[in-house]
């Protein structure tokens, strides 16, 4: 104790100067004084500033402190390369943290950052599915509520490295840009390429130690008891009812084990996130009980305390979880690096039968290799996407959900052997890849079918949602594809080999099977077997399957939709080349219309008539997709978009969308909704407010409308009723004042269907008024110019035009008042 005095009084002393240079030094300077200090001091002084290194580079857990803020640092900023080489994983922090390693030292994360289904389990007294945080919590005196995971170095920088990503943080203002272009994007695929390399080992630590048990990780099996802690008793410490052993209980795979900790670190903080519904599913009976349990005794207690963040079950589920859209594109990043980290495994080692004796020649990262995608990955990749699926917005920024799924189940696109990219229009899905489909069918089928109902709530008018279904359609129609998906689903439904999914794969070995099962019999037993512990273990024992190619309703009204954007989308086209023909220079000059309420809607602004054009394109080329994938006769698709054409003719479009009157006026339907929604019918839409405050135009002069609006506002609340009084007789001199002043009444929309709002504000009393709105038009004040150039070319002065201009409106009131009537009626 009198020798760890000094050192303890050393490395507060060294803590305190770094944090001290951490408000006032530039980020290179620190860098390099940490450099220094990484290599030249001892092991126990590096202890005490490690846990204050790691929050001040990826900030704190709670979001509060942001660190060097390596989602928001892209490659134009001069603190990129500083930042990525300190952080590379042959840099000093790496050596940091593998200089720690070979000492023991243990580092404390509250049980309350860990994702939400791990920290139920832990709080309602069950062993978590994953290894990495077995026989690390630690049983503080205070209670179970500041339970701590007590992690290596290695796994407390990774665990705060992969919580980095999913911290809420508030970007500043002008900072948002391309994630896959920031720090944190680049170091998360140099990681997976440094620890699971697609070619050659992972490079061993530097300070290994000698002994081969601290670097390992702790057992991973044995037995924890929470009694005496608050929680529930040890009967309920049972394993997940899906939990799988891990690749590395073997010793001689000591040298993976930074691979896998990273790889299962990655995917619990980034994907293990789903709703108490879904984690009470895959809970064993025993937990279902004792969830119930609990719920009931809540629920009964007259006057709940107030909890503290994380405590309970309940409480964990109230926050909902919604990823980012840079959340998703680095799961996307994950899902492709697996892939071809995977298919990197040896031809001999694929092929060979998964028993456990055919691996003792297999090298541990091989091995890791075979199962990395379906032990480690699978399930929680399925759920984190069927939740995005359901809870993501309806826009154009679906699309990196989307292709994270299209890249997972598109294996065969991350092979290494596409080095010169091909033309895959017609590429046929190898037949190897069919067991890949089999144990993944979930991920084909039912999403596929959520997709779908997204698909027909979508505005596919819009370019981008119309290439989200066209991209999905030309995947799913890939030769092969869609014989191997509708196989996988026969088997599933196999009646003749009902098996429980939790059933040892023994009876599949020949001294028990091969008496009475073929060969044959044996390898289809063995894919039944396969494809229903999946579906089950995704979805329940007691789900309802619903088999893909079983029923087309759902397709055919997608179809039905996709025909009707497509009519939609021409329609739109044709009267945008109408509206550009008619508009000409003339329109300056009054003699084009003005009233923006007659203008069409139906498009969005960015639907010019080139995203119009790849709007047709993407649709015509996702029904030929379809087809193909459903094998739809080319004749009946044919006649129901004929048929589609002949019910929505114009006369139709210019119909209300479909609605039932209500008490306080129209009330849309579901299809009135869906009509709206791919343009096929709209409400007439009118401004139906006074003229004079309705928002400057950008062909008017904004100071001069405001003028012309005051001195008008004068005018009518002097001379109001003498105006009203000039409007309401019925002889020529009512009829000119009528032409001359904006009489509201008359001008009402009141042959419009109105709502419930706009019906009250007619009802109030209006009366004539001065407009002088007009005159602040720049084509008037152009036209009045033009008129005053024609008059000077005539000789007349400013005075004299000035004349002859309002002697001709007069004469063209006269003109209006007099024939007005006879010209509505011809």
């Amino acid at each position: 104790s009198f020798m760890a005095a000094p050192t303890l009084q050393q490395a507060s002393f060294l803590l305190a100067n770094l944090k001290s240079d951490a408000t006032t030094k530039p980020l290179l300077q620190r860098c390099q004084d940490l450099v220094k200090i990484i290599d030249e001091y001892p092991a126990k002084e590096l202890h005490l500033i490690f846990p204050w290194l790691v929050e001040s580079v990826f900030g704190s857990l709670d979001g509060v402190i942001a660190g060097w803020n390596l989602r928001l640092l892209h490659s134009r900023s001069h603190e990129f390369n500083i930042v990525t080489e300190f952080l590379n994983p042959c840099g000093p922090m790496l050596k940091l943290v593998y200089k720690l390693q070979a000492e023991e030292y243990k580092y404390e994360i509250p049980v309350n950052y860990l994702p939400g289904p791990v920290k139920a389990c832990i709080q309602e007294g069950v062993l978590p599915d994953c290894p990495l945080f077995h026989n690390k919590l630690q049983f503080p005196l205070s209670g179970l509520l500041t339970l701590n995971l007590a992690l290596n170095p290695f796994e407390f920088f990774m665990f705060n490295f992969a919580f980095c990503l999913i911290t809420p943080k508030c970007y500043p203002q002008g900072q948002h840009g391309s994630s896959t272009d920031s720090a944190y994007f680049v170091l998360v695929d140099t990681y997976l390429k440094y620890f699971l390399p697609s070619e050659g080992n992972v490079p061993p630590s530097p300070f290994s130690d000698s002994r081969g048990s601290v670097t390992a990780p702790s057992p991973r099996y044995s037995p924890i008891s929470f009694a005496g802690y608050g929680v529930h008793s040890p009967s309920l410490l049972k394993h997940h009812i899906f939990h799988q052993p891990s690749v590395n209980a073997d010793p001689s795979a000591q040298e993976i084990w930074r691979s896998e900790t990273l790889l299962q670190m990655f995917v619990e903080i980034w994907l293990h996130h789903y709703s108490l519904e879904m984690y009470q599913k895959l809970q064993s009976p025993q937990v279902k009980l004792a969830l119930l349990q609990y719920r009931l005794s809540m629920s009964s207690m007259p006057c709940q305390p107030h909890a503290p963040p994380g405590s309970g079950t309940l409480h964990t589920y109230q926050e909902p979880f919604t990823p980012t859209e840079e959340h998703v594109l680095v799961v996307r990043l994950l899902v492709k690096h697996l892939h071809a980290f995977s298919n990197s495994l040896k031809p001999e080692q694929l092929s060979s039968s998964p028993s456990a004796h055919s691996h003792a020649h297999t090298s541990p990262l091989e091995e890791f290799k075979r199962v990395v995608v379906q032990r480690f990955v699978q399930q929680k990749l399925y759920l984190f996407l069927q939740h995005c699926f359901g809870h993501w917005p309806l826009d154009a920024s679906f699309r990196a959900v989307l292709e994270t799924w299209l890249s997972f189940i598109q294996p065969w696109r991350y092979t290494g052997e596409k080095m010169n990219p091909q033309p895959d229009q017609n590429r046929t899905v190898p037949d190897k890849w069919e067991s890949f489909v089999q144990e993944n069918l979930l991920m084909y089928t039912k999403l596929f079918q959520v997709f779908l109902n997204r698909a027909v709530r979508t505005d596919l008018v819009n370019a981008k949602n119309a290439l989200m279904v066209f991209r999905v359609a030309k995947v799913f129609a890939q030769p092969n594809l869609a014989d191997m998906i509708q196989k996988g689903e026969q088997l599933f439904l196999e009646p003749e080999h009902v098996l429980h999914h939790r059933q040892p794969r023994g009876y599949l070995t020949p001294s028990q099977g091969g008496s009475f099962l073929s060969s044959r019999q044996k390898v289809v037993t063995d894919m039944v077997f396969r494809v229903k512990s999946h579906v089950y273990s995704l979805e329940g024992q007691d789900c309802q399957y619903k088999q893909m190619f079983a029923t087309l309703s759902d397709v055919m009204k997608l179809i039905q939709m996709i025909a009707q954007a497509r009519q939609t989308a021409k329609r739109i086209s044709d009267h945008a080349s109408e509206v550009a023909a008619s508009s000409s220079f003339m329109s300056w000059f009054g003699l084009g219309s003005s009233d923006l309420n007659n203008t069409f809607s139906g498009a969005e602004p960015e639907e010019s008539g080139e995203c119009l054009k790849k709007t047709h394109e993407f649709l015509d080329r996702a029904l030929e997709n379809l087809c193909l994938i459903f094998k739809l006769n080319q004749g009946q698709l044919s006649q129901l978009i004929s048929n589609l054409g002949s019910s929505q003719d114009d006369g139709n479009c210019r119909q209300l969308p479909d609605c039932v009157q209500g008490e306080n006026g129209l009330i849309l339907t579901d299809l009135g909704r869906r009509q709206i929604i791919n343009g096929l019918r709209r409400f007439d839409l009118q401004y139906q407010g006074d003229p004079e405050l309705q928002p400057i135009r950008s062909y008017e002069n904004a100071l001069l409308v405001r003028l012309f609006y005051r001195i008008s506002s004068l005018v009518n609340e002097r001379y109001g009723g003498h105006m009203s009084a000039l409007c309401s007789r019925p002889d020529f001199l009512g009829r000119l004042g009528r032409h001359y002043l904006t009489d509201l009444n008359s001008t009402a929309a009141t042959h419009h269907r109105q709502s419930p709002t706009s019906r009250r504000m007619l009802e109030r009393s209006r009366q004539a008024r001065l407009s002088l709105r007009p005159l602040a038009s720049y084509r008037t004040i152009l036209l009045l110019l033009l008129l005053y150039v024609f008059g000077a070319l005539l000789s007349l002065g400013p005075v004299s035009s000035t004349l002859v201009i309002v002697a001709g409106g007069f004469l063209y009131g006269l003109f209006m008042a007099l024939f007005r009537d006879k010209l509505k009626t011809h």
